[in-house]
């Protein structure tokens, strides 16, 4: 039996004594169903190479390439290499809103078919900040008021690379990223395909707007959302041991970097995503 220790109240697991090289279904199977309770797994352990870290990824499902190329690895392209690391002093701003991952989000909300899942791994940390924060919009909407679920569970909203809502501006695309990103509608409360349950499912760094409100009403509705789930009964914050791998899902969690961490301190990642179903 896998054996889990609670990482908070609001969502996250430890796997203990795990190994990469260990993935039998049996186990796999036992990590899926800790999965599903948890929606964040952490499997410690050194930095492994990106080729034995697509073999884990493919354990919970099939690899989703990056949209930014230039992240890409280049022999084993469906992991790619995330840097946050401030390299010069006037690369880290005074008002950290600035910065991109600061802001909260889930993953690849952008595409209409967007990743179920993420794994990442720390290949270097800062000796402080960097902690990556998580909340569960699946206990968000389990506790939401009878009148808040009845006005938003049949709800869409236009998911957007670029949102002007966004505290801060997106990476760059080329022009072949630009075509593959256009506008897509998702709902605003969907329904996990493995699971049954529900979360609320909104990416403040892409959600533009909710389908048939004005801006002014669709903004106040939005704000109002960002509001209820970034509560601090909803996150966990995770310290990051050089490493962790953590496997979380887009489906009912959001996140976001604390990136107030040292200018020169490296801060480098690998990561994968999984391929999911349209959000319904």
């Amino acid at each position: 039996m896998v054996t889990v220790h609670s990482l908070g109240e609001a969502l996250g697991a430890e796997v203990v004594d795990f190994s990469v090289d260990d993935l039998r279904p049996k186990l796999v199977s036992e990590l899926e169903e800790a999965f599903f309770e948890h929606h964040l797994l952490c499997f410690r352990g050194p930095p492994v190479e990106a080729g034995e870290f697509a073999a884990l990824a493919r354990a919970f499902g099939e690899p989703q390439i990056q949209l930014i190329r230039k992240k890409r690895v280049a022999d084993v392209p469906e992991v790619s290499v995330l840097e946050s690391t401030y390299k010069r002093a006037e690369d880290k701003p005074s008002d950290l809103q600035q910065v991109r991952l600061s802001g909260w989000h889930t993953d690849d909300s952008y595409f209409a078919v967007p990743a179920k899942a993420t794994l990442l791994q720390a290949l270097d940390i800062p000796s402080a900040g960097g902690q990556t924060k998580f909340i569960n919009t699946r206990k968000a909407w389990d506790d939401a008021s009878a009148e808040l679920k009845a006005r938003i569970r049949d709800l869409k909203a236009v998911h957007k690379y670029d949102s002007a809502r966004a505290f801060a501006p997106p990476e760059k695309r080329n022009s072949q990223e630009l075509a593959e990103t256009p506008d897509v509608v998702h709902p605003l409360v969907r329904t996990h395909e493995e699971s049954g349950k529900k979360a609320i499912y909104f990416n403040p760094n892409r959600t533009d707007h909710v389908v048939g409100m004005s801006r002014s009403d669709s903004d106040a509705l939005l704000d109002e959302l960002y509001e209820y789930c970034t509560q601090d009964k909803y996150q966990y914050a995770h310290e990051w041991r050089l490493g962790d791998i953590l496997l979380w899902d887009n489906r009912c969690l959001m996140h976001a970097v604390n990136t107030d961490f040292p200018v020169g301190e490296r801060r480098r990642h690998q990561r994968i995503l999984l391929k999911g179903a349209p959000p319904s």
